[in-house]
């Protein structure tokens, strides 16, 4: 074999170079991203998950839903964790946000611990995903190993938020090419609303449903309007549990509320009204297991959309 030349080498190691700075910025996420640099990582999170579920139980959905409006827009980047600033106003009080997203406090506080153990090592959107997965297994779901490696987004997008959270008014079809536009199914679609069998709903969000939809369940209906006045206005922010049965269990009863026409949502009852959900709703209803194989599945999915990875984004402190 003949000798490489020095130009063949200096080629070839320009190749070799682009190749490693390449992988660097387009870096793939791994479940032991920090296996070396923060081995006490997944520990620690949970350890501060179990704690804040111990003293609200509620508190888990929330940091559930809060994973999930961060990936909707612009990725999983944690830029919903980001406050308003002069340049930029952020996702935390746009419409689907506004008064209702919460749990940040569990996010900084578990983000102060990790900085603890390895500072300057851990995104806050990996930490957000972390907890989220952990809330689910804590309150007796699924556990998946969570995909790490993002970073943080260095701004946010009250527009963004806006056009690309789904509303708890939305359609069938609207739902359909949300999820669609971030590379998520309509088994994902369904799979992922199942997170509603945990957390609670302000009566502003299912005043109208409770009041004027007639694929309802009357005494179900009469229930829920027992504490949401059909006034604007009037009890806004009273709760309602998502699941009537066992909110602050992750089973899949929601499915069988939804069978009953018991969903509390306009957007939750789309999924069983006549459409092309309807079978996979079934089948989730009948087959707890399916379901909750379905929705780590699909956890994994999502936390895949558009993650600021290698030298994009930041690491943020706090």
């Amino acid at each position: 074999m003949a000798a490489l030349t020095d130009s063949r080498l200096t080629v070839i190691g320009l190749a070799l170079f682009v190749l490693i700075i390449g992988g660097s910025v387009n870096a793939n996420l791994s479940t032991n991203f920090y296996s070396s640099s923060c081995p006490k990582l997944l520990s620690t999170v949970k350890a501060n998950m179990q704690s804040a579920i111990s003293k609200e139980a509620r508190i888990g959905a929330s940091i559930l839903r809060l994973f999930f409006h961060d990936c909707f827009v612009n990725g999983c980047d944690g830029s919903i964790l980001l406050d308003d600033t002069p340049t930029f106003t952020g996702e935390q009080h746009a419409a689907p946000n506004n008064n209702s997203a919460r749990g940040f406090e569990v996010i900084d506080n578990i983000k102060s611990a990790v900085e603890n153990i390895c500072p300057g090592i851990v995104s806050c959107a990996d930490i957000l995903a972390i907890a989220a997965a952990d809330s689910v297994t804590i309150l007796g779901g699924p556990t998946w190993n969570v995909k790490l490696g993002r970073r943080d987004a260095k701004t946010a997008s009250q527009s963004a938020a806006l056009a690309s959270i789904p509303r708890p008014t939305s359609d069938l079809n609207v739902l359909a090419k949300m999820f669609s536009d971030n590379g998520l199914s309509i088994k994902d679609l369904v799979a992922l609303s199942g997170g509603h069998t945990i957390g609670q709903a302000r009566c502003t969000t299912f005043r109208t449903r409770i009041y004027n939809e007639t694929n309802i369940d009357t005494s179900f209906a009469t229930t829920r309007q027992s504490n949401c006045p059909n006034a604007a206005g009037s009890g806004d922010n009273n709760l309602a549990p998502l699941d009537l049965q066992t909110p602050i269990s992750f089973d899949n009863n929601y499915f069988k509320n939804l069978v009953q026409n018991k969903g509390l949502l306009h957007s939750d009852q789309q999924l069983f009204n006549g459409g092309s959900t309807d079978s996979i709703v079934s089948g989730y209803s009948t087959n707890p297991s399916s379901f909750s194989c379905d929705f780590a599945a699909a956890m994994i999915k999502m936390g895949d959309i558009k993650p600021l990875t290698g030298s994009n984004g930041e690491i943020r402190k706090n």
